[in-house]
């Protein structure tokens, strides 16, 4: 046998050149000293020992490294290495901080040792061969038979921990362990902790055989539900098998089993799972959640959830039972799988109450017992012709909880064309002609469409209702620059539609009068319009003098006109509108067009001016505290604040539009984002009916009147939380393929909800928002204009009260409504390899409270204790 001999040795040790008896040959030299821990890090500058064994002409190399020191027994054959010592053989390899080599056994030992605190330290960290590294007190092995004997193991499988006083391998690669322990806790000594005490077992290649077996909670032992014996399947792959339920009680639905399900595997890219709740006064929820994926191409999953919720009664006339069902799926491809291609989908679709005769599933979550409506979008792209050309197709869903209406498109396609330069020709060299600058484009649109409520939605009848069309768009446009400091810019569009279908307007005489009829005439008729303008836009640079600490002020102004102009498609030549008689006995017009997809052609002649202008103002402030040495900081004082509107002079009344306006701007060193918009109306309004009137607000002493007004902000008074919750969903997203169902919910619960993320190494956190809208109603009763106003403050956050103890709480307060906005309050206890959590509503409709405890180990979620209490009521 052939041993290569590699080790480091201190400064004050002695050289080993003199004291290692030599075979054959030997050359040992003087190693730095390393002071690294206990790894299997490279160390350079090596030198070697070649030995020769007399018994065999295989060579077997063994690499030693000592970071501290070695001395060599030379009377003895043994060597000691001390201090961060490493030691590899073939597949196996070992770090400690005392290993000892006895050549005339082929027997390493290592240990830890005890540092000056009188603490044991620099546990061995052992590889074996095919097994991932493990953590024992103490071993023996043997190089040459490869059989180990280790005393304290600890390792990791799945998230769980085993623990064992001895651990032997034979040359069957079977395992034999004494004293063991399967705990959730990584500690040495487990102080809180589930776990499964095993006093003889066997761990062979797909199982564990364990002898004498029995539980411990919180280090108590339960040796009166001991087993005998047992069986434990140990896989490197998900396996099928019973999901274990949890269970609790409902108000208003009883006793539960919520949970109760089986767990399929198919292969590594597709897994499924069905669960179960059942209620002991009827009702019962079942799903299925199926999750795939491919690996470098897509990877989705879909849920079916199905409940079935009695009300009243049984045996009563107001004994009824609601069947509520919900559908998820969720596809993403990557796009490096198919260039130019892609194909999403976000699917939510159901029954309107399924969330609330379901309390969600059972789950009270906040979420989705307080969401309004449901959405849906599937949708397929392909890029054409060198990215010119792109073709979209989707098909799309929305729904509204509270009243069970839904919108269907089914499907909607979009064809774009680039805009290109039609009159352009050559490679272009030189300065362009004015006409090469002219540019065209198109865009096509279809859709089929469907508005119904969902108790409808798959009736047969409801077929007949879906509506469609298709519109075509042809924008031309030219831009200059001209007289050096405006831009000059010109556009004619173009739009046609096409129709299946046109609606007709008539009054029918009926028993008590007239009333008004409509039908829908089937045929082809297609719309088409245009319109042209032409404007000039600039900015206007000001600068205003030194104040104080402020060294600028710049004003940056953009404004822009434009003429504007559109004929009046109203025209009977068109046969867009048609005219009838109303039950009033009075003249009326519609649109043939009227509530299509696309809309159609508008009413009246337009020709009128266009005006906006844009303002931004930032300062240059001199700073004491800046840091980049130019003493010099810019403060953002308005960004994009915006006036704009419209004067139509070929409107014979109303010529002015309202004068719509917005902005943003950011405070305390853009901690605070403010943005607000609005309206303001330059016309008064009939004092009876409360529409605009022809007449000037000048005239009543005012130069407009305020419409509408929005304004929101939000603010936290911790960054470092919110910066450091965020650096955490980004990790969490960057392993999102690997993870469970499980972790990918949570990492949806921390992107909507704040609270749902516990981190102790932020010892608070507060944060709030606040949004406030006001719009002028007229008040028919009073003859005048009142004001409709809605505010809101939302608060949230979370304080330390020990190391392992936090309270959250989350609430606001509607002052329109005048009441608070569904308070919760939480608190956290990490139980180190255990966690415990108590939600609390204390107000409301979802008055309710859950206490949650269950263990860290990814391998043992479904091991939980709960105690939920709702006051939930149908």
């Amino acid at each position: 046998m052939c041993v290569n001999v590699l080790f480091a040795q201190a400064q004050d040790a002695r050289p080993l050149r003199d004291t290692i008896p030599l075979r054959d040959t030997s050359l040992v030299d003087t190693l730095g000293t390393d002071t690294t821990q206990n790894n299997f890090k490279d160390v350079t500058g090596q030198d070697t020992v070649v030995m020769k064994d007399s018994e065999s002409d295989l060579e077997t190399v063994v690499t030693i490294v000592a970071n501290d020191s070695s001395v060599n027994e030379v009377s003895l054959n043994i060597l000691h290495l001390y201090g961060g010592a490493k030691v590899k053989y073939q597949d196996f390899e070992l770090a400690a901080d005392y290993i000892r080599l006895d050549r005339n056994t082929n027997v390493l030992f290592a240990s830890g040792i005890n540092d000056h605190n009188g603490k044991y330290a620099g546990r061995p960290v052992v590889i074996m061969p095919g097994e991932g590294p493990i953590a024992v007190d103490s071993l023996f092995y043997n190089y040459k038979t490869q059989i180990p004997k280790t005393f304290g193991v600890m390792t990791e499988v799945d998230g769980a921990f085993v623990q064992a006083r001895v651990v032997r391998r034979n040359i069957y690669e079977e395992m034999s362990l004494f004293d063991g322990l399967y705990s959730t806790c990584d500690l040495p000594e487990p102080h809180t902790h589930f776990g499964i005490k095993i006093s003889k077992g066997l761990i062979v290649k797909n199982q564990i055989i364990a002898g004498p077996s029995y539980l411990v909670v919180q280090n108590i032992p339960l040796k009166f539900i001991a087993v005998p014996f047992g069986f434990f399947p140990k896989q490197d792959k998900p396996s099928s098998g019973m999901l274990f339920p949890s269970f609790g009680e409902d108000a208003s639905r009883g006793f539960a089993m919520r949970d109760l399900g089986w767990y399929l595997t198919f292969n590594d890219y597709w897994d499924t799972e069905f669960r179960t709740n059942i209620y002991s006064k009827g009702a019962f929820e079942a799903s299925m959640r199926t999750q795939y994926v491919v690996n470098y191409k897509f990877n989705g999953g879909f849920n079916l959830r199905y409940g079935s919720t009695p009300t009243g009664i049984e045996g009563t006339d107001s004994y009824q039972r609601a069947q509520d069902f919900n559908v998820t799926w969720n596809h993403t491809q990557r796009q490096e799988a198919n260039p130019g291609t892609s194909f999403s989908a976000s699917v939510n679709f159901g029954t309107s109450s399924y969330f609330r005769n379901t309390a969600a599933n059972g789950t009270n979550n906040f979420q989705q017992l307080t969401q309004n409506n449901m959405s849906s979008n599937i949708s397929y792209g392909r890029v054409f012709a060198d990215g010119k050309v792109n073709f979209t197709s989707s098909a799309s869903h929305r729904q509204d909880i509270r009243t069970g209406q839904i919108q269907l498109e089914l499907p909607t396609i979009s064809l774009n064309v680039s805009t290109f330069n039609p009159f352009k020709f050559g490679d272009g060299v030189g300065r362009p002609k004015w006409y090469e600058k002219i540019t065209v484009g198109y865009s096509l649109q279809a859709t089929n469409k469907l508005e119904t409520s969902d108790s409808l939605l798959f009736r047969k009848e409801t077929l007949g209702d879906f509506t469609n069309g298709m519109q075509h768009t042809i924008p031309i446009a030219l831009s200059l620059q001209v007289m050096k400091y405006f831009q000059f810019n010109t556009a004619v569009n173009y739009t046609e539609r096409w129709y299946l279908q046109s609606i007709r307007n008539y009054r029918d005489n009926d028993q008590l009068g007239y009333e008004n009829m409509r039908d829908t005439v089937s045929g082809f008729r297609r719309a088409y319009d245009y319109s042209m303008s032409t404007g000039l836009s600039t900015k206007i640079y000001g600068q205003y003098p030194k104040i104080g600490k402020i060294e600028a002020i710049r004003h940056v102004v953009t404004p822009s006109i434009n003429l504007n102009y559109r004929p009046d498609f109203g025209d009977p030549s068109y046969g867009y509108y048609r005219d009838y008689i109303n039950p009033q006995g009075q003249a009326a017009r519609y649109s043939i067009f009227e509530n299509a997809i696309f809309g159609g052609p508008a009413e009246g002649r337009s020709m009128g001016i266009g005006f906006s202008v844009d303002n931004n103002i930032e300062a240059k402030v001199r700073s004491d505290r800046d840091t980049t040495g130019s003493g010099i900081k810019k403060i953002k004082i308005l960004q994009g604040l915006t006036f704009s509107g419209n004067y139509n002079m070929a409107a014979d009344s109303l010529k002015l539009s309202q004068i719509s306006f917005s902005g943003r701007t950011s405070l305390f060193n853009e901690k605070i984002n403010l943005n607000f918009n609005g309206s303001f109306d330059p016309y008064t309004y009939d004092r009876v009916t409360g529409t605009r009137i022809n007449r000037f607000m000048l005239r009543e002493g005012s130069l407009a009147r305020l419409t509408n007004f929005g304004l929101s902000f939000d603010y936290s008074f911790n960054p470092d939380a919110s910066k450091n919750r965020n650096d955490n969903i980004d990790s969490m997203r960057n392993n999102m393929p690997g993870m469970t169902q499980q972790q990918a919910d949570a990492l949806a619960r921390v992107s909507r909800d704040p609270n749902a993320f516990v981190d102790f190494n932020i010892p608070w956190n507060l944060s709030g928002s606040f949004s406030f809208n006001y719009a002028s109603v007229f008040n028919r009763d009073e003859m005048r204009m009142g004001s409709n106003i809605t505010s809101t403050v939302q608060l949230h956050g979370d304080f330390n009260v020990t190391p392992k103890w936090k309270v959250q709480f989350n609430g606001g307060y509607d002052f329109g409504q005048m009441q608070v906005v569904i308070p919760q309050f939480s608190i956290y206890r990490d139980l180190h390899c255990w966690e415990m959590s108590f939600a609390w509503v204390p107000i409301g409709q979802f008055q309710s409270y859950n206490i949650t405890i269950r263990a860290k180990a990814a391998i043992l979620q479904d091991l939980k204790l709960m105690k939920r209490q709702s006051h939930y009521v149908f």
